[in-house]
């Protein structure tokens, strides 16, 4: 299973495999900055399974949050990790656990088709085909649900968003 930019070739992300529209549009991020105390340091992406929420945490005190779906039940992860790839539009194959739960899927979705449930954009983690990305329009309900197979997805805006506050590097921490 390959995940594909263009001519590059990265690991298959292991996420939901509901297909829908993925349009950005002119829509605005739901983010909000809020008081975060924390043993992280700025700059790290932490993200709360029980609260649904992705924190970006600043050197203030404080953490941009953003409404995230997680993993469903025996598909969650905790831990430490970091991105390894940032992707625009990303095409999608769907891995194996996927194609098993949906056999109807074609083996690749390319980015920017109303097909592809990866959004507009993905970032790739050091965890076996897990990735935090957008979603598709008919997939945004998803959102502050346990509906993925590992993978966290948030709405386009949002990870529009966060994409341009990260790098390859950046540590992303998963708690309970």
């Amino acid at each position: 299973m390959l995940f594909h930019l263009k001519s590059f070739k990265a690991a298959a992300l292991f996420c939901t495999s509901l297909l829908a529209l993925s349009t950005l549009g002119a829509a605005q991020a739901s983010t909000h900055v809020v008081s975060y105390r924390s043993p992280y340091s700025a700059g790290t992406v932490v993200i709360s399974m029980s609260q649904r929420k992705l924190y970006y945490v600043l050197n203030d005190g404080t953490a941009i949050q953003y409404p995230v779906a997680v993993a469903k039940p025996g598909k969650e992860w905790l831990g430490s990790t970091s991105i390894r790839g940032k992707y625009s539009h990303p095409d999608w194959t769907p891995p194996e656990v996927v194609r098993a739960d949906h056999p109807n899927l074609p083996s690749l979705i390319r980015g920017g088709s109303p097909r592809n449930p990866m959004g507009v954009a993905a970032l790739l983690l050091e965890r076996s085909e897990i990735a935090i990305h957008g979603t598709s329009a008919s997939m945004r309900h998803s959102i502050g649900t346990r509906a993925s197979y590992g993978c966290i997805r948030m709405l386009n805006e949002d990870v529009s968003d966060l994409y341009d506050r990260v790098s390859v590097g950046t540590p992303v921490i998963m708690t309970p």
